[in-house]
């Protein structure tokens, strides 16, 4: 593939994930309830609205560096899949009770393995991810959903 064209095809993809990214996260903000009085912001209930946040930042970063064509860049697009997918598959375990909304979890679902493949299968010749890096990025989403959901 001439790589003027392969380029292209980098930057629209890109692109496409950072105004997903940007739309989810400017949602998600916009759902982030404020407490009144000081002893609120320390409890649970308040830092487990930020998962979905959390989510749409990893994409956001992840879509950035295929921008740019970072070194790190399948990394951060397995680390969003993972994470994205795990959020339904706990929620459908028991594990917890997601907070992440229906249109959330749908579009983070479809966007979270579209980047595991664009990760896994290294499309845009970048670095390519090691297994090591590919536990990594499953394990730290595993944490990441733990932290933001787990009560």
């Amino acid at each position: 593939m001439n790589k003027s064209i392969k380029m292209k095809k980098i930057k629209l993809i890109a692109l496409i994930l950072l105004f997903i990214a940007a739309s989810l996260s400017i949602a998600f903000i916009l759902k982030i309830e404020f407490p009144r009085g000081f002893e609120a912001y320390f409890k649970r209930e308040y830092y487990n609205q930020f998962g979905p946040l959390v989510i749409s930042v990893e994409l956001l970063i992840a879509s950035y560096y295929l921008f740019i064509g970072h070194e790190k860049t399948n990394f951060a697009l397995a680390l969003f899949g993972s994470t994205a997918l795990l959020d339904p598959i706990f929620n459908q375990l028991g594990i917890f009770e997601s907070v992440m909304p229906l249109y959330g979890t749908i579009i983070s679902s479809i966007c979270g393995l579209f980047c595991l493949w664009l990760a896994f299968a290294n499309s845009f010749e970048l670095k390519r991810l090691s297994r090591l890096l590919g536990l990594l990025s499953l394990i730290l989403g595993v944490l990441v959903e733990l932290f933001f959901n787990y009560t």
